[in-house]
Parts: structure tokens; C-alpha cells; sequence
């Protein structure tokens, strides 16, 4: 199957998430509709941004901003999530934390002179321990996003007024399901 799993496993997930009312479909037949908010938050019971993957605490001294304007211009990979993502879609505040993915914290960290610190941190570097973060990433303005749909389960399950910035991002992608379809569509 296109997704690379056993097709026995994919029937078994897709009953499970059909009981979990994630989804709608005919009874052994194909899948008729998707609950994404309610998929993304039932995927939010069992993930977590900063526990499931190696999430470390740097401080950027010139500020958050400073850090955006930098991310162009390195060249390892990374994408945006968080609050920065939230705000491109779905803006509720202003943004005091920047939370990036990166393959290698310490390269990431040097590249762009962070200091690390355990306290009044304004950048926190994620190592994600799958891939899976940079699928469907898309580049504005320069600076590379993941998903909605990961910005949206970082931010459901981030601390402080995160949550209330995931659930905008969740009411976003219900206003523009067109476009986000379409983005799933162009991959």
C-alpha cells in the first residue's frame, strides 16, 4: 500500500479508529470520512512534544525573532512548529518560544549561537524521534513549518496557553479543509 504498512495492519487501525469515532466508513468497505480534529487529538493522548523526543532548552539573545530571520540561512534541515507555526494559520498571541525540529540538537545549536540554559529559555531545539515531523513541511517566507496537523498535536500537548494555540490551529484546519486537502494532495 502507499503508506508501507501490512494491509491487515491498516484494516485493523482503520477499525480501531472507527470505533474511536475518528472516522466513518461502510461497514468493511472504504473510509467515507475523517474527524481530523478528533484524530489529532486522540494521536495527542499518546504523544507528547517534549517527552517523545529530545527536547532541550537554549536561549537566543538577540530574541525568538532574530532566530526566525536566521533559520533560512542554515543548512541542515529543520522545520517550525509550536507557537511560530500556530501564528502563520491561527494567531492567538505573541510568540515567546520558538521550537524547532532538528536532526542534530548540538549542530543546530552552534549554527545558530544558542546558549543553552535551564531557565527563561526562548528557543527549545526538538531531535524527533521519527521523521515523520518533516513529511508534508511546507516553506513560507523562507523559514521551513511542519503540518498543521503536527503543529497542532505539539501544540495540544505543550504546556502553559499551548493547548488553547492547538485547538486554534485545529478550528483553522476545519475552516480551510480545502486547502489543507489540497496540500496532502500535492505530495
Amino acid at each position: 500500500t502507499k503508506a508501507g504498512v501490512d494491509g491487515s495492519y491498516a484494516s485493523r487501525l482503520v477499525e480501531w479508529l472507527a470505533n474511536e469515532g475518528a472516522l466513518t466508513r461502510t461497514r468493511r468497505g472504504p473510509v467515507e470520512s475523517v474527524d481530523r480534529a478528533r484524530m489529532i487529538r486522540r494521536w495527542a493522548d499518546d504523544y507528547s512534544v517534549l517527552r517523545s523526543n529530545d527536547a532541550r532548552s537554549f536561549l537566543d539573545p538577540r530574541g525568538v525573532e532574530n532566530l526566525l530571520r536566521s533559520l533560512p540561512k542554515i543548512r541542515f534541515r529543520y522545520a517550525v512548529t509550536g507557537s511560530f507555526a500556530a501564528n502563520r494559520l491561527a494567531p492567538v498571541a505573541p510568540t515567546r518560544l520558538a521550537m524547532v525540529y532538528v536532526d542534530d540538537l548540538d549542530e543546530a545549536a552552534s549554527a545558530l549561537k544558542l546558549t543553552s540554559t535551564e531557565a527563561g529559555a526562548n528557543t527549545m531545539l526538538l531531535a524527533p524521534f521519527d521523521n515523520v515531523v518533516f513529511d508534508r513541511a511546507r516553506v513560507d517566507g523562507g523559514v521551513t513549518y511542519v503540518a498543521p496537523s503536527q503543529a497542532a498535536v505539539d501544540l495540544l500537548t505543550s504546556p502553559g496557553r499551548s493547548p488553547a494555540e492547538g485547538e486554534a490551529v485545529l478550528e483553522w484546519m476545519a475552516r480551510n479543509q480545502d486547502k489543507y486537502r489540497y496540500d496532502l494532495k500535492r505530495d
